[in-house]
């Protein structure tokens, strides 16, 4: 388990020949914002960095507190996304990709807390699972294409999708999206393995790119205060008493760049700090990575 100075050194250490590009889709809050900062904080500014999501204002606050490129060309910026929407990430996807035709990190980190039961969008699907997992699916898929282009430039091509690796449970094959056995039990334990078997199925696909799926630990995000959910909103003012057992939006951001950075082709599981985790606590299986890539695409068309 690195030290938060060891795993901040690693990053700092990162000076690629060229100029990357690094997708935040959920960088305009919590663990995104973090890994945003920690980008940009570790490659001077000179990285091309897009923050998608759905606060413009918070994004450019953001970006306002990026050290300054030295490198011409260099583009801060922000493509706005509600990603409960397949449509909505397909537009932005589009968008992305005409804008960047080369993709050197997608980091996937949206994320929403709540206690309500099965809502779902105009498209037929949960409003927890699209973010958690629907949403990061059709963004990988659309962007693939860019982050292709980057690998075959001999650069790095790497797929983050930040969640609870070795937090799921067995999936039931019959009922993939939860439409008849959902609760928020369920909703909770079964995106975790719905990630898991994503980015196993990804790096099977496209050997030549990294795919990992992370469990950042507790993180103090503020996310409680943004929730939907009444009653988490009404004790938001309690998470302070535990920060001290929490790590920080910088301290996470530095950890799960890490992550990133450090991680090589094919697929990996990491933890809160970075740790290659294995197959510990995996409930997958081919017959439901077969299955799951299936449905989604199904789910997902636009």
């Amino acid at each position: 388990m690195p030290s938060l100075a060891a795993a901040r050194a690693f990053n700092a250490s990162f000076s690629p020949s060229y100029t990357p590009v690094a997708i935040f889709v959920g960088g305009t809050s919590g663990i995104g914002r973090g890994m945003a900062e920690a980008f940009a904080r570790q490659t001077k500014g000179n990285a091309n960095i897009v923050l998608v999501g759905r606060n413009r204002s918070a994004a450019e606050s953001i970006i306002r507190t990026f050290p300054k490129p030295t490198v011409s060309g260099v583009t801060h910026e922000f493509v706005e996304c509600d990603a409960t929407l397949m449509k909505n990430v397909h537009r932005a996807s589009t968008e992305l990709r005409e804008r960047h035709s080369k993709i050197n990190f997608l980091v996937l980190t949206p994320g929403v807390l709540t206690i309500n039961g099965r809502n779902e969008t105009e498209e037929g699907i949960d409003r927890k699972l699209a973010v958690h997992y629907y949403g990061r699916w059709r963004f990988i898929k659309d962007l693939l294409p860019a982050i292709e282009n980057a690998q075959k430039a001999g650069e790095d091509s790497k797929v983050i999708s930040v969640l609870a690796a070795g937090d799921g449970q067995k999936i039931d094959l019959d009922d993939l999206g939860l439409k008849k056995t959902f609760s928020i039990p369920n909703a909770a334990h079964t995106a975790p393995t719905y990630n898991d078997l994503m980015v196993l199925d990804l790096a099977q696909r496209y050997p030549e790119l990294t795919f990992v799926h992370s469990f950042p630990g507790v993180v103090s995000t503020g996310g409680a205060k943004n929730s939907d959910s009444r009653l988490i909103r009404s004790i938001s003012f309690l998470v302070p008493l535990f920060s001290p057992l929490m790590y920080s939006i910088e301290a996470a951001g530095e950890y799960q760049l890490y992550a990133l950075l450090k991680a090589g082709k094919g697929a990996a599981r990491t933890g809160a700090t970075g740790d290659d985790m294995g197959m510990e606590k995996y409930f997958g299986s081919p017959e439901a990575m077969a299955r799951l890539w299936e449905h989604t695409e199904k789910e997902t068309a636009v």
